[in-house]
């Protein structure tokens, strides 16, 4: 089996833009590729699942154990003919940006992946090859297998792949040359979602047409684990024991252009913990999906939207009305949010949102409280037990006047803030929960069991 991590020196040097095109061009070659995202990063997968048509999935060290990073990684990998992860920010840049803890050669550690490192030539020739020799010689094993150049005119890589191969000792494998009809767009949370993109499908096929690799190089630096290194390892959605299994709960899950920050394996743990699940638009549908049992609100990009979802008044009623009735819900950033009094759009401009919670979102213009955090619970709740502790991610340019008290969050730099809203049928706030391998999705089933139960009562 072909396996593989997609890394760089830096952000910004295309790994996006290769992990594409690898992953249309080993499409092509019937080699059935399944991707992942080394990190939280929502963004990417969705690009991921735009070439290949199924689910990628976040593998995060910081969320998750090196066991349960193994098992999720076998259980998505397996049937595939090739896995392709893609790495976060530089290579060796991980949690607080001075450790090597969660980063994207900690995970290629973890998996015992071979890395292709993107490097886009621009301003250095030789010295490029002192920079990816520092990067070869930093950690050991380095796990580095090869190099990929990207924005690269031929004649250019017909001059420094030979140099590269000679100053390093790793193979040139190929390139993607300088593509401008086919640049993704940018903005402030990253790059542009997939759907947005209309002519996505036309700038993937351009990528993988321009890609020039030298295959049999590749499969043979690639496939050295071979395909009996995929293990198949029991589930990671298992909730502690006493814990009654509910089975075919619904549970809405908001899912649109405002809504698009889920992460495959926090969907796959709801429906292993027995929830059925069914999808709906806060911008274009008119109310929630009948008879469920749960609501889940997302991130996402709200504030892009603010003005089509607070119009949207009937879906803005019926959401807080199911609130106060007591539907178990969750929240998180951008579905926090929504469920506050008002929120800014990129303008300035405030809108009426759904009024569950008390604080207005306003527009800040930076990222707040932004990267990895720790969740302590001050009390029982539907998700949480008190003390218990969880990580978490932030990463939003919005903030609320009232972001809430029910939870302490601690950066590992000591920086720490209370946020969050809590009680038994409810969680809502700005950090962004990541489900698998935790007994969050049996908590939120099991309360959304006991809901329905409830309600077919009256």
């Amino acid at each position: 089996m072909i396996q593989f991590l997609v890394a760089a020196p830096c952000s910004g040097s295309g790994k996006t833009t290769l992990t594409c095109a690898l992953l249309a061009a080993l499409k092509r070659r019937g080699l059935n590729p399944c991707s992942f995202k080394s990190g939280p990063d929502y963004i990417d997968p969705v690009f991921h699942r735009a070439v290949l048509g199924v689910e990628s999935h976040n593998l995060d060290l910081f969320f998750s154990t090196p066991e349960t990073v193994r098992t999720l990684y076998a259980q998505a990998a397996a049937g595939h003919g090739a896995a392709v992860c893609e790495g976060a920010m530089g290579f060796y840049d991980g949690l607080g940006g001075v450790s090597d803890t969660a980063s994207a050669w900690h995970l290629a550690d973890t998996l015992n992946l071979p890395v292709l490192l993107v490097v886009p030539p621009k301003g250095a020739s030789l010295t490029l090859a002192a920079q990816i020799k520092g990067l070869r010689d930093f950690r050991t094993p380095s796990h580095l297998a090869g190099i990929l150049l990207n924005d690269c005119a031929p004649q250019l890589y017909s001059l420094l792949a030979p140099m590269l191969e000679r100053e390093t000792g790793l193979p040139v494998l190929g390139y993607l040359p300088h593509l401008p009809d086919a640049a993704i767009e940018s903005r402030h949370l990253g790059l542009k979602t997939a759907g947005e993109i209309v002519d996505l499908q036309q700038k993937i096929d351009k990528m993988a047409d321009a890609l020039v690799v030298d295959w049999d190089r590749l499969l043979a630096v690639t496939d050295k684990l071979g395909s009996g290194s995929l293990h198949q390892s029991p589930a990671v959605t298992a909730s502690p024991k006493g814990e009654a299994l509910a089975c075919h709960t619904r549970i809405a899950i908001a899912k649109d252009e405002a809504f698009c920050f889920t992460y495959a394996e926090t969907l796959e743990a709801l429906e292993a913990a027995g929830a059925e699940l069914c999808f709906f638009s806060p911008l274009h549908d008119t109310a929630l999906p009948e008879c469920i049992g749960g609501l889940y609100l997302p991130g996402g990009y709200p504030e892009l939207y603010a003005r089509q979802l607070s119009e949207n008044r009937s879906m803005r009623t019926s959401v807080r009305r199911a609130v106060e009735n007591g539907l178990p819900t969750v929240a998180e950033c951008g579905g926090f949010l929504y469920l506050g009094q008002s929120l800014e759009n990129t303008n300035g401009k405030r809108f009426p949102m759904a009024g569950v919670l008390q604080g207005r979102g306003f527009k800040v213009g930076r990222l707040v409280r932004f990267g990895y955090a720790a969740l302590t619970a001050h009390a029982d709740s539907m998700l949480f037990r008190a003390g218990e502790h969880l990580p978490v991610h932030e990463f939003h340019h919005w903030d609320s006047t009232d972001n809430g008290t029910g939870f302490t969050a601690a950066k590992s730099n000591g920086k720490q803030w209370d946020c969050g809203f809590a009680n038994e049928h409810f969680y809502a706030g700005f950090p962004h929960l990541y489900w698998a391998g935790t007994a969050l999705p049996r908590r939120f089933v099991d309360a959304a069991a006991r809901y329905t139960q409830k309600e077919q009562t009256k």
